[in-house]
Order: C-alpha cells, then sequence, then structure tokens
C-alpha cells in the first residue's frame, strides 16, 4: 500500500532516449559544450564568493549538474552552484564552519529526496509569488554588497556574514581602494552587458560585418568568457597590481578530489536543522521554478518539454547528498544556463551531461590557467548576475496589488537582507496565512433572504442566506446571528446552497446557535445543504441532533412550514 503512494524514481533521460538519434546527440553536444563554457566563470565566481575555494564551485558544477541532469525529472535543465545559495552558503560557513556545511547539504539532499519520494513537489508551488519575488530581491542584493570588496580591490581578509557587519567592514577599509581592481570590475560589467547586443542587426556594427565568419563565431562566445580571457590576459600582460585566483587561493588542483565521508553525526545534526531546512527549501524552490520556466521555453511540440517535479526534488536530492562527498556546495537548478542549454537547441538530459563533462575537461586541461584570473572580474561577473537578479519593476508595480502584497513582498525583501532566508520564508508564510484566512473571513457572509415576488416568508420565521466558506476564519458572523434577531421569532431558516465548505469549527459554532436558539424556544431549519457541509453533519451525528426533518432540500418545499412548526 505504501509503495503504491511513492512517486516512481523514473529520470526523464530514459524517455528522451527512445527515438534518439545521431541528429538529436549531434543538438544535444553543441548545446552542452556552449553551455559548459558559460558555466566555467560561473562556477568560479560562485565558489569564491560562496567563501569557499573556486575549485569547490567547479566540482559542484561537475558532479550535481551530471547527476542532475541524469536523473532529473526535467529534459534540459542545467544543475550546479548557483547565485541564490551564494549568501546562504557563506553563512553556513562562518557559522558553523566548512565541514559542517558539508553534513546539512547531505541532510538537506535526504530531504529533498523525501518531499520527491512522497510527492510533495507540487506543494512547492503553493509558496506565495509575493515571497519568491522578495528573497530573491533580497539575495541579489546580498550578492552585490558581497561582490564590492573584490570590485573595488579593498584589502580586507574575510567578510563578515551579516549585513550591517559587511557595511561597516566596507566602510572602514576604504582607503585601501585598488583603481585597477575597480576597472576590471566595471569593464567586466560593461562588457557582459555590450557584448551580446553587438551582434545584433541594428546595433553599433553594421549589418555587412554581421555576415563575415570572424564575426559569425565571435557571436557564438558567450560573453562571460570574452570578459574573463579579455581582462585576464590584459591584467597579466600588463602586470595590474591586482588580486587573483592564483594570489588568493593558490593553483587549482586538476581533476575531481577522491571520495570522502564528511564526519555526520547526531550531535552535529542536531545543530544544523535550519541549516538544513534552509537549503532544502531554497534548492527545492529554485530547481521548480527554474523548471517552470524551462517549460515555457521548450518546443510545444516537445512530448517531454513538461517536467516532473517530484522526479527533479529526488534528482536534486541526489546530487546534494553525493557531492559534498568530494568538497562540493548544495546545488540546484539554474535559470541562466538553463536558458543557455535551451536556446543551443537541447533536446534531452544529454545536452546536461556533456555540460559537466566539458567543465571536466576544463578542469582537467586548464586549471593551472585559472590561477591567472583577476578576482575583480569574477566580481564583474557576479555583480551583472545580481544585477540580472534584481526585478526593480515589481517594485514600481506594487501600487497595483493589495496592501497584504506589498507587506509580504517589501517585508521578505527587508528580513532577508537583515536576517536570513529562512526568518524570511518563515515569517513571509505566516503572515501569507494570516492575509488568506482574513480574507477568506470576509468572502463569508449571512444576508437576510429576499423573498421572490408572490411569495410570503411565515409571521415569526427568519430567514437567512450563507455564501462562501463557514470555517474558522469566519464563526463570528454565525455566533451573532442569534442576538440580531427580532422578538418574537418562532424559527430560523439558514438556505446553505452558496455555502461550499464547512470545517469542524464553523460546524461547532453551528451547534452553537443551536443550542442558543434553543433556549429561547426557536428552531432551526437548514435549507439547500450541499454534499461537503452535509456529509459532516451526519459524520458528528449533528443530522440526529437537530433532526433529519429540519434539513430540507429546498426553501420552496411544501413541508417547510410543518418543519418550522
Amino acid at each position: 500500500m505504501l509503495r503504491s503512494q511513492l512517486h516512481p524514481f523514473r529520470p526523464r533521460l530514459l524517455d528522451t532516449l527512445k527515438g534518439y538519434d545521431k541528429a538529436h546527440f549531434l543538438t544535444d553536444l553543441g548545446a552542452g559544450i556552449t553551455v559548459g563554457i558559460v558555466a566555467l566563470p560561473l562556477a568560479l565566481a560562485f565558489g569564491i564568493a560562496s567563501g569557499v575555494k573556486p575549485e569547490q564551485g567547479l566540482i559542484t558544477a561537475v558532479v550535481a549538474g551530471f547527476l542532475i541532469s541524469a536523473l532529473g525529472g526535467s529534459a534540459v535543465q542545467i544543475g550546479g552552484p548557483a547565485g541564490a545559495f551564494i549568501v546562504i552558503v557563506y553563512g553556513i560557513v562562518e557559522r558553523y564552519g566548512f565541514t559542517n556545511l558539508l553534513v546539512a547539504t547531505v541532510l538537506a539532499g535526504l530531504l529533498m529526496v523525501v518531499l520527491g519520494l512522497f510527492k510533495l513537489g507540487v506543494f512547492i508551488r503553493y509558496i506565495p509569488v509575493s515571497i519568491v519575488i522578495g528573497f530573491t530581491n533580497g539575495i541579489a542584493v546580498l550578492i552585490a554588497l558581497s561582490q564590492l570588496r573584490d570590485l573595488m580591490g579593498l584589502a580586507i581578509d574575510r567578510m563578515p556574514g551579516e549585513f550591517f557587519a559587511q557595511i561597516g567592514t566596507l566602510t572602514t577599509h576604504l582607503g585601501s581602494f585598488n583603481a585597477y581592481a575597480f576597472a576590471i570590475g566595471v569593464a567586466c560589467i560593461a562588457g557582459l552587458a555590450v557584448w551580446p547586443r553587438l551582434f545584433v542587426a541594428g546595433q553599433p556594427l553594421p549589418a555587412r560585418l554581421l555576415g563575415r565568419w570572424p564575426l559569425r563565431m565571435a557571436a557564438k562566445l558567450p560573453a562571460p568568457i570574452v570578459m574573463l580571457a579579455t581582462l585576464t590576459a590584459a591584467a597579466w600582460w600588463f602586470k595590474l597590481p591586482v588580486e587573483t585566483i592564483g594570489s588568493r587561493f593558490g593553483e587549482l588542483p586538476r581533476g575531481i578530489p577522491h571520495f570522502d565521508l564528511p564526519p555526520i553525526s547526531w550531535a552535529s545534526a542536531q545543530q544544523l536543522i535550519i541549516p538544513t531546512i534552509t537549503i532544502a527549501l531554497l534548492g527545492a524552490v529554485e530547481s521548480l521554478l527554474c523548471a517552470r520556466v524551462a517549460d515555457g521555453m521548450a518546443d510545444a511540440g516537445n512530448p517531454f518539454r513538461r517536467h516532473d517535479p517530484n522526479q527533479e526534488l529526488m534528482a536534486q536530492g541526489v546530487a546534494n547528498i553525493v557531492t559534498p562527498f568530494f568538497g562540493g556546495i548544495p546545488a540546484t537548478g539554474t535559470i541562466a544556463r538553463t536558458v543557455t542549454n535551451v536556446r543551443a537547441g537541447a533536446t534531452s538530459p544529454v545536452a546536461g551531461i556533456v555540460h559537466a563533462v566539458t567543465l571536466f575537461a576544463i578542469l582537467l586541461a586548464a586549471a593551472p590557467l585559472a590561477s591567472l584570473v583577476p578576482l575583480a572580474a569574477l566580481a564583474g561577473i557576479l555583480m551583472f548576475v545580481a544585477w540580472n537578479m534584481f526585478e526593480g519593476h515589481q517594485f514600481q508595480r506594487l501600487g497595483q496589488f493589495s496592501g497584504g502584497y506589498r507587506l509580504l513582498m517589501v517585508g521578505t525583501f527587508l528580513l532577508t537582507i537583515v536576517f536570513d532566508l529562512t526568518v524570511a520564508v518563515e515569517v513571509g508564510l505566516v503572515l501569507s496565512c494570516v492575509f488568506f484566512i482574513w480574507r477568506m473571513g470576509t468572502l463569508f457572509s449571512v444576508k437576510p433572504h429576499q423573498p421572490a415576488a408572490g411569495t410570503e416568508v411565515p409571521a415569526g420565521v427568519q430567514v437567512f442566506e450563507l455564501y462562501g466558506s463557514l470555517f474558522f476564519g469566519a464563526v463570528s458572523k454565525i455566533e451573532a446571528l442569534p442576538d440580531s434577531l427580532p422578538a418574537g421569532t418562532r424559527a430560523v431558516v439558514l438556505d446553505m446552497q452558496r455555502l461550499v465548505l464547512m470545517d469542524s469549527s464553523g460546524l461547532d459554532a453551528l451547534q452553537q446557535m443551536h443550542r442558543t436558539l434553543q433556549r429561547s424556544g426557536t428552531g432551526l431549519v437548514l435549507a439547500n445543504v450541499n454534499e461537503q457541509p452535509l456529509a459532516l453533519m451526519r459524520s458528528t451525528g449533528f443530522e440526529a441532533v437537530l433532526g433529519s426533518e429540519h434539513i430540507v432540500p429546498t426553501l420552496a418545499e411544501a413541508g417547510l412550514d410543518a418543519a418550522v412548526a
């Protein structure tokens, strides 16, 4: 019985390989290599910004990227280290240490597997969009703030994890500003913004030049790689006094580290409950949001364009369980690389697997060259990522929404910045539940019945119509009804035709009302009772207490007067 309730573990790769041919493979091969090249500078930057070594970002992109594509529920999603995790990972490393980050990641992976196995992936979509927008923008601000040190070349040994502490540290070290590093960072940001536009018709390069093969080849080069290679070469050629990956971290090791078990104990696991939930929640939300974006971009004729959220969660969980054993950090679906994958023509998870293999090949062949990369260039890439993450137009549109929406979005945004993501989402979810309950409560109403023309309600009978859902947030309107009855009322009729739902608190309020009316000698009749409220009345015995003759099919029943009497 339990097995039938679990989601089957079936990667999308198995489905897409049916009818897979050489043409599909060549398309996926090109897309995978493109995404692998794009992922290289991002993996380095995300690793450094997360407070770990750059190679750990690359290891995560290789191992987690391979597993997410091979085992996932999406045909085109690319997984790996993500910008959304930067602030979270940095804070966990600061507070608990790198070893405990690995433990928390493994535990979060187990939690994600359980969520997918028990078909709970769909519930991630129930997080209100206002909360998602709020914490996404908050993370973008924190990423930008964390990169100011390297962007300006400030002589700071290690940035603190808290928002106000970071501002204080940056302010006190402004005297160590490095103009060369700042120039490299600004040039990187400008290049990332301009490079893709150069090869679009109507932009600075004339159309007659766009057809020439050198420019056609250049147009296919990802902007991050172009900027990273150009600025690294410039810094090396002119011997600019800027900090590089090599000067801070040493030379990157070639290949993947040996499989090693992080020390997991019950004592450490108890201390890591909050980090575990944070990693699992953010990983689940980011991966499923990314998969939905990919669904919307995929070819409408592709039978596998819709992702399986539960399978995707299980794959994300497996990736986060395995990757820490190689020294990697948390991974999730990444929108920028997934969009690149789709636009490059990917048709199956094979493209994601090729992306991981491409990164591994680069790690083997070009690891020594990475030591020359200026940290200011990586900071520029992350500044550009933060800019793309920040949805300023959502703040401009706030006036179009309700006060509750505005409070949720702005509150989550500020709490993410000042405290952390977990606090922001917890408070946001509580507030959203409160607002939902209040809103549903306002939709429930009790209105006096207006008799149709030519009909008349018997003297001493008060008829009311119930609208909406009678639940714990709306029971006060029923409880107040007996006090509003005029003197001489001998019966109350409730027309429940438009009452769509009643919970146990609503039923309890109805029972209290019946007892109150009984004490004053007033009868109670229910008419047009829908299936759900009637089933609840029968299962709890209220139908027998009230009397089946006091529950009538319609107001127009001939037996209504007798029932009232």
